[in-house]
């Protein structure tokens, strides 16, 4: 019976050490990993950081990222159009920087080529494509199967700017959220 009892309780004892160190191997591959940031809510800025005028500002997206035993707070996962406008339901708009033909960032341009009818909006180097400031395609000969993904976003505590980031799958007409 001694030795039942000293082979029990050793055994316990020597199970929570081994038992410690495989949770601890094992960490990473438990943990939830934060690489997926489609869906997110973001704070990106404040009311008073947009001009009242309507003319959009780029804003970063920050997020912290967690991957195995790294993390690294407020890296860029993306970036933002913000603008004013004048309706009281909804104050500010925000459009995903990437242009839904191939991927590549859009620039605000004071004046869209003349072919787009030289009025404000958003230009893609990469192959012309060009968008009003509401977010539409704006010229005819513009490559883009949509026009920019508008994305939600709310104002909170009375003057911050929180958006709902998301990005989009690029190439296509319907807007189809990536990792869906």
């Amino acid at each position: 019976m001694k030795k039942a009892c000293c082979v029990a309780i050793g055994g316990v004892l020597g199970a929570v050490p081994v038992a410690s160190g495989v949770a601890l191997y094992l960490d990473p591959l438990l943990r939830n990993s934060s690489g997926n940031f489609n869906g997110v809510k973001v704070r990106v800025t404040t009311l008073e950081a947009l001009p009242e005028d309507g003319v959009p500002r780029r804003f970063p997206i920050l997020a912290s990222r967690v991957d195995a035993w790294t993390k690294t707070a407020e890296s860029p996962i993306g970036a933002v159009y913000l603008l004013r406008t004048k309706d009281a339901q909804k104050p500010v708009k925000a459009y995903n920087v990437i242009c839904p033909h191939a991927g590549c960032f859009v620039d605000y341009v004071p004046a869209l080529p003349e072919a787009a009818s030289g009025q404000p909006g958003y230009f893609c180097p990469c192959h012309n494509s060009t968008f009003k400031l509401d977010g539409s395609i704006a010229g005819q000969s513009s490559p883009a199967p949509r026009g920019l993904d508008e994305l939600e976003c709310s104002i909170e505590n009375s003057n911050e700017v929180w958006v709902q980031f998301q990005n989009f799958q690029a190439g296509t007409a319907d807007k189809v959220p990536l990792g869906a």
